[in-house]
């Protein structure tokens, strides 16, 4: 039975994202619902949008013809909030802002979460790398397996956020074991189980970053927690303590597993394609070309988790989006829409080769950290680290091999893994 045939009759695109079929791969069903349902209404009422053009036009629309659900609202849209910690915080993330509260939390953080300080980091993100390999190759150089996924792509944000954080990496794994159960709380379908691992996660993050910040204002260092809580001479706002941990607890939680998603969608670009290594052997430009094309062929998050509430009725494609509708975007989608992308279920790095990051050579945005006011702040980080990475992989382990399949997490928010088996190829094998 083809795609179209099992989904004709699909009454949640939701649900069918969680299905084994589409875990496995989602592209045919997301091409399907571009296709033939762009605008989508789901059986609990969100709407759906698919296409590039109107993902495009409703994340510049933030602020517009959409906005974040006012606090008097939060009962609506996420009825379990009044008892659930993961769900409050998740309100009072930057993400869930609207100007001028957007605006001040955004300069605040701005200020010292700049592109100079996060390239200041490098030098550091490059040593965690080479440490990380290292600690691989002897295992590999026997012609064992190792698990790609947890003692790189997990470890490698871990430990960049303990730096940033200016952190122990003990206490950093110690917080990451629970960011799953926290993601998987979020979702809009979570059950309450789900919701309830995420608070009790949330709950540890939460009181550990409380005092880490009254750490940080005894006994400053030179990391962004010691700057978020110091002084400005020039500027006499400052975070409050539960700003200041509601935007850590957003950070981790938008930076951790979708950077070590896409570093293994990365490794496996690489093994899939390997007429495309050389972008890998290049200049910085031609590495961030292929940084740039892996973000877009598998945008670690489908779809955005945070509603965005219709301001009056809006007709896309033909639907009635009626006016306080919650309405989600399904990135995943729209980056691999043919008219924003030709033939874009191919992988290939030039479609961004000397380009302004995340745009194609079209002119066309790449979707994977969204846009407008509520772009990721996190982008850079992300980026550097998988700049770092990834030819540093290529030069250690030019013969790395899958060992066995990779084992997705069963998630239709987050395309992660669970694990990545690889090892060497033997020579002459």
């Amino acid at each position: 039975m083809d795609v179209q045939e099992t989904t004709a009759a699909c009454r949640d695109a939701f649900a069918e994202l969680a299905s084994s079929a589409c875990i496995h791969d989602p592209y045919p069903f997301m091409r399907w619902l571009r296709e033939h349902d762009p605008v989508h209404r789901a059986a609990s009422g969100l709407f759906l949008l698919s296409r590039h053009a109107d993902i495009y036009w409703a994340l510049q629309a933030t602020g517009d013809a959409f906005r974040g659900p006012a606090p008097g609202e939060l009962a609506r849209y996420f009825p379990r909030a009044a008892t659930s910690l993961s769900l409050n915080l998740l309100a009072s993330t930057l993400a869930m802002k609207e100007p001028p509260t957007h605006t001040r939390l955004r300069r605040l953080i701005s200020r010292d979460f700049t592109v100079r300080q996060i390239d200041n980091l490098r030098p550091s993100i490059a040593r965690i790398v080479v440490a990380r390999l290292d600690g691989m190759a002897p295992a590999l150089e026997r012609g064992e397996a190792v698990d790609l996924h947890r003692e790189f792509a997990l470890a490698l944000p871990m430990l960049v956020f303990a730096e940033l954080f200016g952190m122990p990496q003990d206490d950093m794994f110690g917080l990451a074991a629970g960011i799953g159960a926290i993601l998987e709380g979020l979702s809009p379908h979570a059950s309450d189980p789900q919701l309830a691992a995420a608070d009790a996660a949330s709950a540890r993050v939460q009181a550990y970053f409380g005092d880490l910040i009254q750490r940080k204002r005894i006994d400053p260092r030179h990391d962004i927690v010691s700057m978020l809580v110091g002084a400005h001479d020039d500027d006499a706002d400052m975070l409050s303590d539960a700003e200041l941990i509601s935007m850590l607890w957003g950070m981790l939680l938008g930076g951790f597993a979708t950077t070590a998603a896409t570093i293994d969608n990365a490794v496996l670009a690489m093994l899939a394609y390997p007429e495309q290594r050389h972008w890998l052997q290049g200049d910085a430009v031609e590495v961030e070309a292929f940084v740039e094309e892996v973000l877009r062929c598998d945008a670690p998050a489908m779809f955005s988790s945070i509603p965005r509430i219709a301001q009056r009725d809006i007709e896309l494609g033909g639907v009635v989006i009626p006016k306080n509708a919650d309405v989600r975007v399904l990135i995943a989608a729209g980056n691999r829409d043919p008219d924003a992308f030709a033939d874009p279920d191919r992988f290939d790095p030039a479609r961004f080769y000397g380009t302004s990051p995340g745009m194609s050579t079209d002119g066309k945005i790449m979707l994977s950290f969204g846009h407008g006011i509520h772009f990721c702040l996190g982008a850079q980080l992300a980026r550097v680290q998988l700049a770092e990475s990834l030819p540093r992989i290529q030069a250690r382990f030019p013969t790395l091999t899958l060992a066995e399949q990779p084992t997705r997490e069963p998630s239709a928010f987050l395309r992660t893994f669970r694990a990545l088996p690889v090892r060497l190829h033997a020579q002459g094998g």
